[in-house]
């Protein structure tokens, strides 16, 4: 069987490998972005089963790159999760306009991060 795939795009270094380790652990296969931009020069039109994207980054954030990604026929329907510290309703309301599919507040438990993937990924 084929391994999921997953796009996991934050600008620390720290929470992408802590998130990279969780995910192959639980048997996936992870690609990395250090932000919105990055992110977008990795897809090139490649599947992948499932998006995290982390808020603040720089040069493009997450809400952009979520909202640029919802363009992409290939990725329009792929789930993305949102991970941030923002608990603000109006950012989360931003991020479901703008297509998120779920969010996962920092800091997270690697059992609440694979529950709610599993829940997203068909």
């Amino acid at each position: 069987m084929q391994k999921k795939k997953i796009l996991f795009v934050d600008d620390s270094a720290s929470i992408r490998a802590l998130v990279k380790m969780i995910l192959e652990n639980a048997g996936y296969a992870v690609t990395l972005g250090t932000d919105g931009q990055d992110a977008l020069e990795q897809l090139n039109g490649i599947p992948y089963d499932l998006i995290i994207t982390d808020l603040h980054m720089p040069r493009m954030n997450g809400l952009e790159l979520i909202k640029e990604l919802r363009k992409k026929n290939e990725y329009r329907f792929v789930p993305i999760l949102f991970l941030t510290t923002e608990t603000k309703t109006e950012i989360k309301q931003e991020a479901k306009a703008a297509g998120a599919t779920g969010w996962i507040t920092k800091p997270f438990n690697d059992e609440k991060l694979l529950q709610i993937i599993k829940k997203v990924i068909r």
